[in-house]
């Protein structure tokens, strides 16, 4: 498997999204001297509570196996990493994609994905629903209190369209709530590259630390994951008598630079063959333009599959994640039943929005192991002492 040689792009692109164009902010502030708007956008991102709670929010394995597991912050800085390095490649907007990248996942809740089914699942019962992104704006627009002069961040406009739009698209009839977000065009390139950077960051390291927990049969990689046998194998023959661990981490790097360099090569590709010259051409243009070749979109999706059906769903880790989502699950029921349960904030915010939406939020601000000790304060908890520990 050869790398393709990637031409320097100009900076900034055409195409790229520059700070002096930008649509601005809900609450208007003067410039700062020496910070773009974005670089500002990113600096009060990283100062916010609900950033800093990432780091007790579970990426995919907890404290059980190793203190050395990615967790949600520690995940959210690989995202950043990866996402400065392929926007600066292809000539666009660094500060605006870190900024993107650290805020992308400020609204997950407690234990992973399985959290945020829950709550969706939750709140579907009452005509709601939950998603981590839309809630990701109700933090930055709300819940974040920390400026005299307006409520929230008061982000850019780009950042909070790219917090929504990065992954998907959204209709305006379904969401009106979103109508200013120009729900019929695409988001800016550096905002399209979120998703995929995302991927690339945690499939990578996803496989890490499944081998860290002893979870990972590399033979097993290797027979259903094709590409990544193919990496294994010539780094084996060009290093034959070096440590296994260390081949598999040169594997794993040059995983994560292929499926770098080709979303670089070929954002590209897309961004010249469909003759966008502006961020307006990028955002009336029919389909979105950042993604992998077909090949390595592919060799993703093989390893997308390996991770859920041998990792994700392991006995080991789907003990903890049970036990865990059914503790929010009983909690969401208790504050939804009992009037006063939650703290002051957020009973006076449910004399102005229905008690299971506030309660959801709440309960989607917490980390995991606030969450198990308001269940065990209020309900006893449910989990053994073992799995109460590796929490």
């Amino acid at each position: 498997m050869t790398e393709r040689p990637i031409e320097p792009v100009p900076h900034p692109a055409p195409w790229a999204m520059r700070a002096e164009h930008s649509r601005g902010r809900r609450y208007p502030e003067p410039l700062h001297p020496y910070r773009s708007a974005y670089a500002r956008d990113r600096d009060r991102i990283i100062h916010a509570r609900a950033f800093r709670r990432l780091e007790a929010k579970t990426q995919v394995f907890t404290t059980r196996y190793s203190d050395h597991f990615r967790n949600r912050l520690t995940h959210t800085l690989e995202v950043a990493q990866i996402a400065r390095t392929v926007t600066a490649a292809l000539g666009l907007n660094t500060e605006l994609a870190e900024a993107l990248a650290l805020v992308h996942d400020i609204g997950h809740p407690p234990f992973g994905h399985a959290g945020e089914w829950k709550l969706d699942e939750l709140m579907r019962k009452y005509g709601g629903r939950f998603n981590h992104n839309l809630h990701a704006l109700r933090i930055v627009e709300q819940f974040e209190q920390r400026y005299l002069d307006f409520p929230g961040l008061n982000l850019t406009f780009e950042v909070r369209e790219g917090i929504i739009k990065h992954s998907r698209d959204y209709s305006a009839a379904e969401f009106p709530q979103l109508a200013e977000y120009l729900l019929d065009l695409r988001p800016p390139l550096e905002a399209q590259l979120i998703d995929w950077v995302d991927e690339i960051a945690y499939n990578t390291a996803d496989i890490d630390d499944a081998l860290e927990a002893e979870l990972l049969d590399l033979g097993l990689l290797g027979k259903e994951v094709p590409f990544f046998e193919e990496i294994h194998r010539k780094i084996a023959t060009k290093y034959p008598a070096a440590r296994e661990k260390l081949l598999f981490n040169e594997t794993l790097r040059q995983v994560l630079n292929f499926f770098a360099s080709d979303l670089v090569f070929f954002t590209k590709t897309r961004v010249q063959s469909s003759k966008v010259s502006s961020v307006e051409d990028v955002r009336s243009h029919p389909n979105r333009l950042a993604g992998f070749s077909a090949s390595i979109a592919e060799n993703n999706a093989d390893l997308k599959r390996f991770l859920f059906k041998h990792i994700y769903d392991h006995p080991a880790i789907a003990e903890d994640r049970d036990r865990s989502v059914k503790c929010l699950e009983e909690l969401f029921i208790y504050y939804l039943g009992r009037g006063g349960s939650m703290p002051v904030f957020y009973e006076e915010l449910v004399q102005m929005e229905p008690r299971h939406i506030i309660v959801c939020d709440y309960i989607a601000g917490m980390t995991d192991q606030f969450l198990l000790r308001q269940h065990h304060e209020h309900l006893g908890s449910s989990l053994d002492d073992k799995s109460a520990a590796s929490q």
